[in-house]
């Protein structure tokens, strides 16, 4: 007895298995994590080392020189791939292999923290201890600024630090992290000219504001039986009071520092970043969800306590969403949801269309069981709803019926022959399940390179492996054992003594005359689809390519960045004109500006900057989609009228990516050398007119003021370099002299020259110098040669240890793929001299990593499709046939994308390999056919023709699903190249499979024709 024949005669517990996944599904579908985008490990860390004072130069041989090479101690180092030094900083961003995964990652940073501790005594002096950031991959989902008409960045600051303490505690909440807020600072202003009257050296103040306010232990002391701290006071206890440290002079008189020096709290004066929403002053809340929870439930919670807490929120204090995540995941399961539902009521009305009323109701249930139950074993294998994981339900909607449209095909023909519902659930299973179980194997199989690929696009569409798997399988036992159940309660029995032919139809009768033309004019069958296969090839290098599309959220990005060294506030100032412009375009809902560098990652696949004071970005949110194209037009042109500024635009992206689809990367020893050769790849791009975003990533040389030291007269005077750079720093910016203790904040003491001194640079050498030999100021002149001004390097940057610069550019059209093809031979010519090299990165490696970590699993995948295919027939011939036609699939592919101008990016990879499963399991079902055929005694050639009109409906009823049901994604800009791809490829491949089949199969079994056919 098999799984069919106990099925029929078991209705209970076959009611039983159904119950469950029905029940399970509902259930799972409530309690499943939903996300927007898969969670995919970000596989990098950064370790950051301050290093005050030093150049970029001396920043990379004293400091990124030992941390890289810290570094390369790890074995799980893939690449240091990006170290960039800058003067006082130092960044190091590491690549991780591909093989690991998230929890592997806890092991790897605590490994990085114990190397790069080590490293540490391998620092200069002065060189600050390095962090070692490895959080900056979590995602924010929840983004909100706080915006408040008359407040203060204090004000704002005050209640965002409650709201955190509140919204921290919300279940499913994993951190928040406030960004924007200003640094408030205690400026000391005592004018030069009042020190050199006094006699008082600013490091005397600095020192007596520096002792004052520490906080040192008193000790204890036993008086009987008690012991008891000591506490002495004398701390400041406010801003007033640090006005009343007394300061000596010369002549040992003593003044309240008050009476010398103007002292006040403010923000400040140069900020180091500044957030603005709709041109107001803002600052920010990132929220971050535990991994794994449903992110809808939880933003609903935020937003219920966000609503209680209204009343700790002062008037006038505005919550305004920059993303909102819970809410776009939301949106997009729900229009998933849409989409699969259209999906199942095409399949199931090409099926009452195609099979009749009660087998299309048949299929129809065996379909919404299955994707029930689909749906329950995601929920217990934590696979969440997303974007791909939704999409592979989509795609397999339509392979889920083949199996079961066998099944009820089989059990229809013998119940309307008579037969019993017991005795046909058996044989149809006997004859068919080892076919069906190798055919689901194939087509899961064929999915696998995207389920084993270890880069990052493997993890990130790996659910859709995961879920083609799991449904596939079920609706293989789905079909062999509820379908026989529902077929044998609802097809009504036949007569015995009535002979009936199921393929009496002209449909049939056309279908056979059709294959019996084949098999006459064989050869000439096996021309026509070899040209045709010939052709498509060649067609196919016409297809466009490309690599992920952009989002389908209403957001894109204007990217400013100003010439390097330029102040904070003019870059903002340049920002909040443009964003200004941005808001007078229709469509344009709300405009975020962030000047100073990035700020918190909201979204998975988007990369904040770093900090630049001459970067800023705008982060524009429209109304739809589709008002994107007409503001980016206006803003690019907007922009062109700005010449101080070096715009980006770019789209929010769905899968891993980068800004520049273009990247020519040189390597070498000499920074000049390296600047030349990005200079003429540049010019090569700009050459070409469809290129645009020209850029280099060392950005521009800075201009550098060099007050050249005189050593012999310094030394005579006592003045050292430390001195002149102590007055330096106090006549322009200001030097930190303590800290002052406010409740939980730090504020910086900073002792300034007063805003009416101020001077302009070509007055350095009129600056005053304390002299310890001569006991009084004297001009900076007197031990300073000259002031020279020079050109250096302020981003320095390197990949793998080795200098590395990077010319990029962007394509004006969407694709990349034909620009970089003009370019990239030209770029190549460029002679380079002993020492250098030229890598490419872009969107070109991003595609060879993903392609190369496909094509790895890809030979092991083949691999195990052939053996399926060898094993179920135990022969050789029947595998040949069924490998000859997988190729014809490009036929299709290539007249597909063509004509509704697709490109094969990478989705539209993953629908090619999905096809060769769909082909190869239609070829099984139609091969295994023919040879039970020709095992119950039929002459070869009928039993040819025969087998293909009985496996013609099953085989043109599972493609006619597949391909109808993928109808709904050809709206999602994600899906629509994977959809045209698998669409045409299937509804070509399966019409010329149900010739080519028989063809080859009479061709190498050399079936002859009987005279009377």
């Amino acid at each position: 007895m098999n799984i069919g024949e106990y099925s029929v005669k078991n209705p209970v517990v076959s009611w039983l298995f159904i119950i469950i996944l029905v029940g399970g599904g509902l259930y799972g579908f409530e309690k499943m994590g939903k996300l927007e985008d898969p969670s995919f490990t970000i596989k990098k860390a950064k370790v950051i080392t301050h290093y005050p004072g030093a150049t970029a130069r001396q920043v990379q041989d004293e400091v990124t020189y030992h941390i890289e090479d810290a570094i390369q101690k790890l074995e799980q180092v893939k690449n240091l791939n990006m170290s960039i030094s800058r003067p006082g900083y130092s960044e190091v961003s590491i690549e991780f292999k591909d093989v690991y995964r998230g929890k592997d990652f806890p092991a790897i940073y605590d490994e990085l923290r114990r190397k790069i501790t080590d490293a540490e005594r391998e620092l200069p002096p002065g060189a600050k201890k390095p962090i070692v950031v490895d959080d900056f991959a979590d995602v924010y989902g929840v983004y909100i600024a706080l915006t408040g008409e008359g407040y203060t960045y204090r004000d704002l600051k005050d209640t965002a630090d409650n709201l955190k303490k509140q919204l921290v505690l919300v279940s499913g909440v994993r951190k928040i992290v406030i960004s924007g807020d200003q640094q408030e600072v205690v400026y000391v202003e005592v004018s030069r000219a009042k020190l050199g009257e006094l006699g008082i050296p600013i490091s005397q103040i600095a020192q007596a504001l520096s002792t004052q306010n520490k906080v040192v232990s008193g000790g204890n002391v036993t008086v009987g039986r008690e012991y008891l701290r000591i506490q002495p006071t004398g701390e400041f206890l406010s801003v007033r009071d640090m006005g009343d440290t007394i300061i000596s002079d010369l002549d040992g008189r003593q003044t309240y520092l008050r009476d010398i020096a103007t002292i006040r709290r403010e923000y400040r004066e140069v900020p180091r970043k500044l957030i603005y929403l709709n041109g107001k002053p803002a600052i920010t809340l990132g929220i971050s969800m535990l991994r794994g929870e449903n992110v809808i439930d939880v933003g609903a919670a935020l937003n219920r306590r966000i609503a209680e807490l209204d009343s700790i929120i002062p008037a006038g204090i505005e919550f305004n969403v920059i993303y909102d995540q819970p809410s776009e995941v939301d949106n997009s399961v729900n229009s998933f949801l849409v989409s699969v539902g259209q999906a199942i009521a095409i399949v199931i009305v090409v099926l009452l269309f195609f099979m009749g009323l009660r087998t299309g109701l048949i299929i129809g249930t065996i379909l919404l069981i299955t994707v029930s139950g689909t749906l329950w074993i995601m929920q217990l294998q934590n696979i969440q709803l997303q974007r791909i994981s939704l999409g592979a339900l989509v795609i397999a909607l339509g392979m889920l019926v083949d199996n079961a449209i066998v099944v009820a095909e089989g059990m229809l023909v013998r119940l309307q022959a008579g037969m019993s519902a017991v005795k046909a659930a058996g044989d149809v299973v006997r004859k068919n399940i080892w076919a069906l179980l190798g055919g689901t194997v194939i087509g899961i199989v064929a999915f696998s390179p995207i389920g084993l690929s270890p880069d990052s696009t493997g993890e990130f569409a790996g659910s859709l492996f995961q879920v083609i798997f799991i449904s596939l399988l079920l609706s293989w036992f789905t079909a062999i054992s509820s379908t026989p159940l529902l077929c044998g309660l609802l097809i009504k029995p036949g007569r015995v003594e009535e002979e009936v032919d199921p393929y009496a139809g002209k449909f049939f009768v056309l279908y056979k005359r059709l294959v019996a033309y084949a098999l006459h004019h064989r050869r000439a069958t096996l021309a026509i689809v070899v040209a045709m296969f010939v052709a498509s090839s060649l067609g196919f290098g016409f297809v466009k390519k490309s690599f992920f599309p952009d989002s389908n959220t209403p957001m894109f990005f204007v990217d400013i960045w100003e010439r390097q060294g330029t102040d904070i506030r003019m870059t903002r100032d340049d920002a909040l004109k443009v964003s200004e412009f941005l808001r007078a375009q229709p469509g344009v809902e709300q405009t975020t500006t962030i000047v100073g560098g990035g700020d918190q990652r909201f979204s998975l696949v988007f990369t904040p900057k770093e900090a630049n004071p001459a970067y800023a970005q705008i982060i524009v949110k429209t109304k739809s989609r589709e008002h994107i194209a007409e503001v980016w037009r206006a803003v690019d042109e907007f922009m062109v009228g700005m010449p101080n500024i070096d715009p980006l635009i770019k789209a929010l992206r769905i899968g891993p990516g980068r800004d520049s689809k273009i990247e020519a990367r040189f390597h070498g020893p000499d920074p000049v050398v390296l600047r030349d050769l990005a200079s003429q790849a540049e010019a090569i791009l700009r050459a070409d007119a469809g290129a645009k975003e020209v850029r280099n990533d060392w950005r521009q040389l800075e201009k550098v003021l060099v007050p050249v030291y005189s050593e012999q007269r310094g030394r005579n005077l006592g003045i050292g370099r430390e001195e002149v750079a102590v007055a330096t720093a106090y006549a322009f910016g200001g030097m930190q002299v303590g800290i002052y203790r406010d409740g939980n904040r730090l504020l910086p003491i900073q002792a300034r020259a007063p805003r009416a001194e101020n001077i302009n640079a070509a007055d350095i050498l009129d600056l005053q110098v304390w002299s310890p030999v001569l006991n009084k100021s004297i001009p900076l002149a007197q031990v300073i040669d000259r002031i020279d001004v020079s050109w250096e390097n302020t981003e320095i940057r390197s990949r793998n240890r080795a200098q590395t610069i990077i010319a990029s550019a962007n394509p004006i059209e969407p694709l990349a793929e034909p620009l970089f093809n003009r370019i990239r031979p030209q770029v190549e010519a460029i002679p380079l001299p002993s020492g250098y090299s030229l890598s490419w990165g872009g969107e070109y490696e991003d595609s060879q990593k993903a392609q190369k970590g496909l094509s790895a699993q890809l030979p092991m995948g083949f691999l195990t499709m052939i053996l399926i295919s060898i094993l179920l027939f135990g022969k050789l011939r029947q595998p040949l046939i069924i490998w000859f036609t997988v190729p014809l699939a490009i036929i299709g592919i290539t007249v597909g994308l063509l004509s509704f101008r697709g490109a094969f990016d990478f989705m539209a990879i993953l629908g090619a390999l999905s096809l060769i499963g769909l082909l190869i399991k239609n070829a099984i079902v139609l091969i295994e056919e023919i040879d039970q055929q020709i095992a119950e005694g039929l002459e070869p050639y009928f039993a040819i023709i025969e087998a293909a009109v009985s496996r013609m409906r099953p085989v043109l009823m599972a493609a006619s699903t597949t391909i109808l049901g993928m109808i709904p994604l050809l709206g999602d800009v994600f899906f629509v190249n994977m959809s045209i791809t698998i669409m045409a490829g299937l509804a070509f491949a399966t019409v010329l499979t149900l010739i080519i089949v028989p063809v080859l199969y009479a061709i190498l079994f050399r079936v002859v024709i009987p005279e009377d056919a």
